[in-house]
Protein backbone atom coordinates (compact mmCIF):
# COMPACT_ATOMS: atom_id res chain seq x y z
CA UNK A 1 0.00 0.00 0.00
CA UNK A 2 1.04 3.54 -0.97
CA UNK A 3 0.21 6.86 0.82
CA UNK A 4 0.81 9.53 -1.02
CA UNK A 5 0.15 13.66 -0.03
CA UNK A 6 -3.14 14.78 -1.23
CA UNK A 7 -1.92 18.01 -2.14
CA UNK A 8 0.91 16.50 -3.72
CA UNK A 9 1.14 18.29 -7.58
CA UNK A 10 0.52 15.69 -9.53
CA UNK A 11 3.68 15.74 -12.27
CA UNK A 12 5.42 12.55 -14.79
CA UNK A 13 7.53 11.30 -12.02
CA UNK A 14 4.18 10.76 -9.61
CA UNK A 15 2.07 9.37 -12.79
CA UNK A 16 4.69 6.71 -13.30
CA UNK A 17 4.83 5.54 -9.62
CA UNK A 18 1.02 5.35 -9.36
CA UNK A 19 0.80 3.55 -12.87
CA UNK A 20 3.55 0.99 -11.55
CA UNK A 21 1.78 0.35 -8.21
CA UNK A 22 -1.57 -0.18 -10.23
CA UNK A 23 0.46 -2.92 -12.34
CA UNK A 24 1.68 -4.72 -9.35
CA UNK A 25 -2.25 -4.55 -7.42
CA UNK A 26 -0.35 -2.08 -4.79
CA UNK A 27 -3.42 0.24 -3.19
CA UNK A 28 -3.07 4.18 -3.99
CA UNK A 29 -4.41 5.61 -1.10
CA UNK A 30 -4.47 9.53 -0.66
CA UNK A 31 -3.81 11.39 2.68
CA UNK A 32 -3.57 14.41 4.90
CA UNK A 33 0.14 15.36 5.08
CA UNK A 34 -0.25 15.28 8.94
CA UNK A 35 -1.36 11.64 8.58
CA UNK A 36 2.25 11.33 6.64
CA UNK A 37 3.98 12.57 9.17
CA UNK A 38 2.45 10.85 11.83
CA UNK A 39 3.33 7.32 10.55
CA UNK A 40 6.84 8.37 9.34
CA UNK A 41 9.97 6.81 10.58
CA UNK A 42 12.47 8.66 9.03
CA UNK A 43 13.20 12.16 9.03
CA UNK A 44 12.00 12.93 5.14
CA UNK A 45 8.95 11.36 3.64
CA UNK A 46 8.67 13.46 0.47
CA UNK A 47 4.70 13.25 0.91
CA UNK A 48 4.96 9.51 0.23
CA UNK A 49 5.39 6.72 1.99
CA UNK A 50 5.29 2.64 1.30
CA UNK A 51 4.24 0.05 3.48
CA UNK A 52 5.44 -3.33 2.73
CA UNK A 53 6.40 -6.28 4.72
CA UNK A 54 9.64 -7.06 7.40
CA UNK A 55 12.88 -7.94 5.21
CA UNK A 56 13.50 -11.77 5.85
CA UNK A 57 15.72 -12.77 8.17
CA UNK A 58 19.04 -14.22 5.97
CA UNK A 59 21.47 -16.66 7.30
CA UNK A 60 25.85 -16.45 6.55
CA UNK A 61 25.17 -20.19 5.46
CA UNK A 62 21.89 -19.56 3.25
CA UNK A 63 23.55 -17.14 1.45
CA UNK A 64 26.58 -19.34 0.68
CA UNK A 65 24.68 -22.55 -0.12
CA UNK A 66 22.60 -20.34 -2.52
CA UNK A 67 26.01 -18.99 -4.69
CA UNK A 68 27.63 -22.63 -4.48
CA UNK A 69 25.15 -23.79 -6.16
CA UNK A 70 24.45 -21.22 -8.72
CA UNK A 71 28.19 -21.54 -9.33
CA UNK A 72 29.04 -18.27 -8.00
CA UNK A 73 32.01 -17.12 -6.18
CA UNK A 74 31.05 -15.29 -2.83
CA UNK A 75 31.85 -11.84 -2.10
CA UNK A 76 30.81 -10.67 1.44
CA UNK A 77 31.60 -7.69 3.61
CA UNK A 78 31.46 -7.44 7.08
CA UNK A 79 31.48 -4.86 9.43
CA UNK A 80 32.74 -4.65 12.63
CA UNK A 81 30.64 -2.26 14.91
CA UNK A 82 30.06 0.60 12.46
CA UNK A 83 27.72 2.58 14.32
CA UNK A 84 25.67 5.69 12.02
CA UNK A 85 22.76 4.41 10.31
CA UNK A 86 23.67 6.98 7.97
CA UNK A 87 27.10 5.01 7.57
CA UNK A 88 25.15 1.74 6.85
CA UNK A 89 23.06 2.48 4.09
CA UNK A 90 25.39 4.73 2.11
CA UNK A 91 27.06 1.12 2.03
CA UNK A 92 24.07 -1.14 1.08
CA UNK A 93 23.47 0.98 -1.45
CA UNK A 94 27.27 0.87 -2.48
CA UNK A 95 27.46 -2.75 -1.94
CA UNK A 96 24.43 -3.31 -4.21
CA UNK A 97 26.39 -1.37 -7.20
CA UNK A 98 29.51 -3.23 -6.65
CA UNK A 99 27.83 -7.01 -6.74
CA UNK A 100 28.35 -7.32 -3.13
CA UNK A 101 26.21 -11.19 -2.28
CA UNK A 102 25.52 -10.28 1.14
CA UNK A 103 26.60 -7.56 4.63
CA UNK A 104 27.24 -9.24 7.69
CA UNK A 105 27.04 -6.86 11.13
CA UNK A 106 26.83 -7.84 14.55
CA UNK A 107 23.82 -9.00 16.39
CA UNK A 108 24.05 -6.35 19.55
CA UNK A 109 26.22 -3.42 19.07
CA UNK A 110 26.57 -1.20 16.29
CA UNK A 111 23.84 0.06 13.62
CA UNK A 112 21.02 -2.43 12.75
CA UNK A 113 18.55 -2.58 9.50
CA UNK A 114 16.36 0.69 10.63
CA UNK A 115 13.57 2.95 8.78
CA UNK A 116 16.37 5.45 8.24
CA UNK A 117 19.30 3.01 6.83
CA UNK A 118 16.70 1.21 4.30
CA UNK A 119 15.65 4.98 3.13
CA UNK A 120 19.45 5.72 3.20
CA UNK A 121 20.11 2.78 1.07
CA UNK A 122 17.45 3.41 -1.67
CA UNK A 123 16.82 0.09 -1.98
CA UNK A 124 20.08 -1.25 -1.10
CA UNK A 125 19.05 -2.92 1.60
CA UNK A 126 16.45 -5.12 -0.55
CA UNK A 127 18.51 -5.84 -2.91
CA UNK A 128 21.66 -7.46 -0.54
CA UNK A 129 20.91 -9.36 2.27
CA UNK A 130 21.57 -8.14 5.85
CA UNK A 131 22.83 -11.18 8.10
CA UNK A 132 23.12 -10.17 11.91
CA UNK A 133 26.50 -12.89 12.79
CA UNK A 134 28.99 -12.00 14.96
CA UNK A 135 32.24 -10.51 12.80
CA UNK A 136 34.41 -13.65 14.36
CA UNK A 137 31.89 -16.09 14.09
CA UNK A 138 31.12 -15.10 10.69
CA UNK A 139 35.08 -14.66 9.64
CA UNK A 140 35.34 -18.42 10.45
CA UNK A 141 32.82 -19.58 8.68
CA UNK A 142 33.75 -18.13 5.22
CA UNK A 143 36.78 -19.04 6.26
CA UNK A 144 36.06 -22.64 5.95
CA UNK A 145 34.16 -22.10 2.76
CA UNK A 146 37.98 -21.14 1.37
CA UNK A 147 36.89 -17.20 0.83
CA UNK A 148 40.28 -15.00 1.61
CA UNK A 149 39.75 -12.20 4.14
CA UNK A 150 41.06 -8.85 3.88
CA UNK A 151 40.71 -6.10 6.26
CA UNK A 152 41.22 -2.26 5.93
CA UNK A 153 42.76 -0.14 8.28
CA UNK A 154 44.25 3.02 8.06
CA UNK A 155 47.81 2.63 8.99
CA UNK A 156 48.81 -0.54 7.10
CA UNK A 157 51.41 -0.86 4.85
CA UNK A 158 50.01 -2.27 2.32
CA UNK A 159 47.94 -0.62 -0.56
CA UNK A 160 44.65 -1.38 -0.96
CA UNK A 161 45.06 -1.24 -4.75
CA UNK A 162 48.49 -3.85 -4.68
CA UNK A 163 46.21 -6.13 -3.25
CA UNK A 164 44.47 -9.04 -5.24
CA UNK A 165 40.54 -8.76 -4.88
CA UNK A 166 39.69 -10.86 -7.12
CA UNK A 167 38.11 -14.26 -6.24
CA UNK A 168 36.04 -15.43 -3.34
CA UNK A 169 36.46 -13.10 -0.96
CA UNK A 170 35.43 -11.21 2.28
CA UNK A 171 36.32 -7.71 3.08
CA UNK A 172 36.24 -6.29 6.45
CA UNK A 173 36.12 -2.83 7.96
CA UNK A 174 35.75 -1.49 11.67
CA UNK A 175 33.64 1.00 12.84
CA UNK A 176 34.08 4.80 12.83
CA UNK A 177 35.76 5.10 16.25
CA UNK A 178 37.73 1.96 16.79
CA UNK A 179 38.93 0.51 13.29
CA UNK A 180 38.97 -3.28 13.11
CA UNK A 181 38.76 -5.21 16.40
CA UNK A 182 42.31 -6.74 17.71
CA UNK A 183 40.65 -9.95 17.28
CA UNK A 184 39.20 -9.34 13.94
CA UNK A 185 42.47 -8.40 12.38
CA UNK A 186 44.26 -11.28 13.44
CA UNK A 187 41.77 -13.07 11.30
CA UNK A 188 42.45 -11.11 8.28
CA UNK A 189 45.18 -12.96 5.53
CA UNK A 190 45.90 -9.12 4.54
CA UNK A 191 44.97 -5.97 5.65
CA UNK A 192 45.01 -2.73 3.49
CA UNK A 193 44.88 0.96 3.68
CA UNK A 194 43.77 3.73 1.30
CA UNK A 195 46.69 6.02 1.13
CA UNK A 196 45.80 9.56 1.81
CA UNK A 197 47.27 12.88 1.13
CA UNK A 198 46.90 16.02 3.63
CA UNK A 199 45.63 13.24 6.35
CA UNK A 200 47.37 15.16 8.93
CA UNK A 201 44.22 16.80 10.67
CA UNK A 202 41.62 14.27 9.54
CA UNK A 203 43.29 10.93 9.67
CA UNK A 204 41.39 8.78 7.97
CA UNK A 205 37.84 8.08 5.38
CA UNK A 206 34.51 8.17 6.23
CA UNK A 207 33.58 4.37 6.74
CA UNK A 208 31.01 4.50 3.66
CA UNK A 209 33.76 6.19 2.04
CA UNK A 210 37.07 4.01 2.39
CA UNK A 211 33.81 0.80 1.70
CA UNK A 212 33.36 2.60 -1.68
CA UNK A 213 36.76 3.06 -2.64
CA UNK A 214 37.41 -0.82 -1.55
CA UNK A 215 34.23 -2.43 -3.43
CA UNK A 216 35.12 -0.93 -6.72
CA UNK A 217 38.53 -1.04 -6.75
CA UNK A 218 37.56 -4.72 -6.75
CA UNK A 219 35.40 -4.07 -9.39
CA UNK A 220 38.19 -2.24 -11.52
CA UNK A 221 40.63 -5.23 -11.00
CA UNK A 222 37.41 -7.82 -11.98
CA UNK A 223 37.02 -5.61 -15.55
CA UNK A 224 40.79 -5.52 -16.32
CA UNK A 225 41.43 -9.18 -16.46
Amino acid sequence: MIWVDEGARHNTKLEAIRQLAEERGCSWVEVPREALDHVSKADVHNGMIGFAEPLPSRSLKGVLDSLEKRGELPFILVLDQVQYEQNLGAILRTSACAGVHAVVIPPRRGASLTPTVQRVAMGGAEQVPVVRESPLSALASLRRRGLRIVGAEAGSDVAYDREDLRGALALVLGGEDRGLGPKVRERCDAVVSIPMIGDEVVGSLNVSVATGVLLFERVRQLRAD
